[in-house]
């Protein structure tokens, strides 16, 4: 193998392809051989890059007898299903970076490598430049991870973030993520968090050892976080950040869920700003761990992309069976809580009539669905008689708290509730 050089393929360049053919160029045992775009004709300074080995027709790519390892980097479910299973038939192995692909067909993907004995690698797909999955599988494998909480999203983080420190509404600042190419034209995955969600339903199974089915995983977005809550959140010693949290309770059942959490200002998580991600993981022995870094970008992702392709380089031809751990071994399917039954602690702003009585009928509403008040804070709202009343709960079911905003959205005192927004424990 000294002198022959392992023949890749790219299936995009884009921001991660083009990070990844800059990368590889540097290197002089593999050779990237085709590489499939969308649009052939499309201007491209990469210094290096030869304009015949581009196709518009990434089936070329899966179908070259030549290429050994293919890296999906265009994402979405199809034609990319279609691509990387035509590939492993041809005797390729994978590198992706695809998480809504994983999250929605991983099984069934890992199950088709498996019946192929090919390997897919996809540390690039679950938070950017960070290495997680080859920590998990290897180093911490001999620990019960119990417990995620995780930034998976830089978009999210970084108009949060802004939010902030500017005290600026969510759609000021989106535009302004979307002008310096932070957000998407349509920035919903994003911000409503289906990003984070496909990410953490692929961290959560891989930590955990059971498949988590996406269609049960929470999600909720950012698009309602005000200003107001920020500088409340801040004035009680909290941050708001959008957490993508993965949990196993003493009975084994999973809670997995995507959604914006006060976090208090002690913790790690509170103080990862702007683009940045980070992953906190939970288990025995270890104990407390927390892995951060950018979590997107040209440069960060190509790493864990091709850290993935050399992972594969170094065992090819060297067994018949290559990278036995990094395999999809799952058997089962992980048991699933329902959002409304778990158990939270609850942040709450509510615009309601100044005058007598209110605040006790808040109070009276939590007691009668066995919600007790951690505290709640009134401030009068300037220009007319209302008041923003703030309150934080211990921890109760979801489901009475539920019944709860329901009765405050039917009570003719209370104008609006304006947030509910979960505490991290």
């Amino acid at each position: 193998m000294e002198n022959k050089k392992i023949k890749i393929g790219l299936i995009g360049l884009g921001t991660v392809g083009s990070g990844v053919f800059k990368t590889l160029q540097s290197f002089n045992n593999v050779e990237i051989v085709k590489i499939a775009v969308r649009n052939k004709n499309k201007k491209r300074n990469i210094e290096g890059l030869d304009e015949k080995i581009i196709t518009d027709n990434p089936y070329e790519v899966v179908n070259d007898p030549e290429i050994q390892i293919v890296a999906e980097l265009v994402g979405g479910v199809e034609p990319a299903f279609d691509l990387i299973k035509t590939a492993i038939k041809n005797d390729k192995h994978i590198v992706t970076a695809n998480k809504e692909l994983l999250a929605k067909y991983g099984e069934e993907l890992f199950n088709f490598a498996e019946e192929h004995n090919k390997v897919v690698l996809y540390e690039a797909a679950i938070a950017g430049g960070i290495p997680l999955i080859m920590p998990i599988k290897t180093i911490l494998a001999g620990n019960k991870i119990n417990k995620i909480k995780a930034i998976l999203n830089g978009t999210t983080n970084y108009i949060l973030t802004k939010m902030d420190v500017q005290n600026a509404s969510y759609n000021q600042v989106l535009k302004e993520a979307q002008e310096l190419g932070y957000a998407e034209t349509d920035p919903t995955g994003d911000v409503e968090g289906f990003d984070a969600a496909y990410k953490i339903t692929t961290l959560a199974t891989i930590a955990f050892g059971k498949r988590i089915k996406i269609e049960n995983v929470y999600r909720e977005g950012i698009t309602k976080v005000s200003p107001e809550d920020m500088k409340t959140a801040n004035e009680m010693g909290y941050k708001i950040k959008l957490i993508a949290s993965a949990e196993l309770n003493k009975d084994g059942k999973a809670d997995v869920r995507v959604h914006p959490m006060l976090v208090g200002k002690s913790k790690t998580l509170a103080h990862i700003d702007y683009v940045t991600n980070a992953v906190s993981l939970s288990g025995h022995p270890v104990g407390d761990i927390t892995l951060s870094g950018p979590g997107a970008g040209e440069f960060p992702t190509a790493s864990s992309v091709v850290g993935d392709i050399f992972a594969i380089v170094s065992e090819l031809d060297k067994s018949d069976y290559i990278l036995p751990m990094m395999r999809c071994t799952h058997e089962e399917n992980a048991e699933m809580i329902d959002i409304s039954d778990t158990e939270n602690k609850y942040y709450i702003s509510i615009t309601a009539n100044n005058s007598m009585g209110v605040i006790g009928r808040i109070g009276k509403a939590c007691e009668d669905n066995n919600i007790s008040l951690a505290s709640i804070m009134q401030k009068e709202v300037e220009g007319n008689s209302s008041a923003r009343i703030t309150v934080i709960t211990e921890l109760c079911k979801e489901k009475n708290m539920q019944k709860v905003i329901d009765i405050f959205n039917n009570d003719p005192a209370i104008t609006e509730v304006n947030s509910l927004i979960r505490v991290q424990l």
